[in-house]
Order: structure tokens, then C-alpha cells, then sequence
């Protein structure tokens, strides 16, 4: 399978994970070693990954490919998120980004897309590489596209929530909608909806609950590991038309006669 290109960046793993809700530093770092993931995302406004006199992410990395991936989550307008970013930019380096700018923090955290798309631009400007959280809209993934965005990210349902994808037509049409890579988001819940997103023609999936939540967070990482490379293969390979009706696995013709 072909690798997975974002802005300048490519990597052989379609899985992204997060870093949130785990018990600790360590399994985190065993669960995403696991999945074959090459990139974590880390919400910069609640784990450290830039403060070196406190237990920090980046340190469990150090000796690894893997890449982190800041993420602006707890941001609430542009502004916050372009004034995080150009923050961790200085203070790390680091220029592949994911955006999230939330509009409702109460009960959905679906993300506020007219803040989403102005911060595009001007970090695009920037020079950041930005991978950007959005709703399963083809209008709005378009958008962000011409904004500047290198990929689109569009929920399949709530965060954190593990129903799944809950409009795979939208899926589809977003795919369609844009030329950049589509990374399907939020609310996977377990290895079968990454399978699904992946089946549906979506260039990857991240996932941080369905691992970190699950009993044996290990064991769930290396699911979705599999997940995603099954239903990339079965999207590449073509799945056999849907019919009505039942149709015999073997010929009729020249059936033995009693």
C-alpha cells in the first residue's frame, strides 16, 4: 500500500492515535507502539510535551519514528489556536499540526468551522502543515482546503463517544469533495468502525478513547492496527456489487441429474 502523504510529510501507518486518558506515560507508549502508528496527537494545553522540569511526553518517544502531533484542543477561537500553535512552534519546533477549534464544549464538542476555516488561513501563512478537524461536510472540507489545510478531519460522530460512523454517505462525499487526505475522526469505537472508515475510502483514522477506554489498551491498539490495514485493503481490492437477491456460489450449469 501506497504511503500515507500529508503536506511534506509521509508515513507508512494509516493509524493515528491520541494520547489522552490513559493511565499513564508507559502505556501510552506501549499501546502506540503497537498500533504501528507513526503519529500521536497531544492536546498542548493539557499534557506537557514543553516543560522540562515535569514528566513529559516527548521523552517516551525520544527513541522511536514516531512523530507527536500537537493539537490544539480546548481552543475556543482562532486566535487561541493560532496563538498555541505559533507557542509550540517556538518552543519545539514542531509544524504538523492538528486544528481543532471547538464551538460547543457543553455536549457534542463539534467544532466551530467558520473559526476552524479563518484560522486555516492564516496559519497556512504561517507555514504550518495543518491537519484539521472538521464536520462531515464536503462544503466545509472544501473550504478548509482552499484555506490552506494539507488534510480534512471529519468526525464520525461525537468524540469520544464510540458510535461509530454514523453517516457513512457524508464520509464518501467529503472524499470526493476535496484532493487532500481525509482522516476520519472522532468517535471510533473499536477496530470494525476503522476498518469501516478505512473501506469507505478514507485515507486514515484516528483514535485515542476506543484504546485508551478499552479494557486492555495494548490489545485494542494492535486491533486497530489491523482494522485500518484490512479496510484499506478491502477498499483497494474492490468489494462485489450489492444484490437483492440470493446468487449460487457455484454454476448450475451441467448439475448432476437424478
Amino acid at each position: 500500500m501506497h504511503s500515507l502523504e500529508i503536506g511534506k510529510y509521509k508515513f507508512n501507518s494509516r493509524l493515528i492515535v491520541g494520547s489522552g486518558k490513559y493511565k499513564d506515560f508507559q502505556t501510552t507508549r506501549e499501546a502506540t507502539l503497537i498500533s504501528g502508528s507513526e503519529l500521536i496527537t497531544v492536546a498542548v494545553r493539557r499534557v506537557n510535551i514543553t516543560n522540562r522540569n515535569e514528566p513529559n511526553l516527548m521523552d517516551y518517544f525520544r527513541d522511536t519514528n514516531i512523530k507527536i502531533l500537537p493539537n490544539s484542543a480546548g481552543c475556543f477561537t482562532a486566535e487561541e489556536a493560532i496563538t498555541t500553535f505559533r507557542l509550540v512552534r517556538e518552543a519545539t519546533g514542531l509544524d504538523l499540526i492538528k486544528l481543532e477549534v471547538i464551538g460547543d464544549s457543553k455536549k457534542t464538542l463539534y467544532p466551530d468551522v467558520i473559526e476552524t476555516i479563518k484560522a486555516t488561513e492564516i496559519l497556512a501563512k504561517d507555514g504550518f502543515t495543518i491537519m484539521a478537524y472538521t464536520n462531515d461536510d464536503p462544503i466545509t472540507a472544501k473550504r478548509l482546503e482552499n484555506a490552506g489545510a494539507s488534510a480534512v478531519m471529519p468526525l464520525a460522530s461525537p468524540i469520544g463517544s464510540g458510535l461509530g460512523i454514523q453517516n457513512k454517505y457524508n464520509i464518501v462525499f467529503v472524499k470526493e469533495a476535496v484532493n487532500i487526505p481525509v482522516i476520519v475522526d472522532a468517535g471510533v469505537g473499536t477496530a470494525s468502525d476503522s476498518a469501516i472508515a478505512m473501506e469507505l475510502g478514507a485515507d486514515g483514522v484516528l483514535t485515542n478513547s476506543a484504546i485508551a477506554l478499552a479494557g486492555d489498551p495494548v490489545k485494542m491498539a494492535e486491533a486497530m492496527k489491523y482494522g485500518v490495514i484490512a479496510g484499506r485493503l478491502a477498499y483497494l481490492s474492490g468489494r462485489m456489487a450489492k444484490k437483492p437477491y440470493a446468487t449460487a456460489s457455484s454454476p448450475i450449469n451441467g448439475l448432476i441429474q437424478f
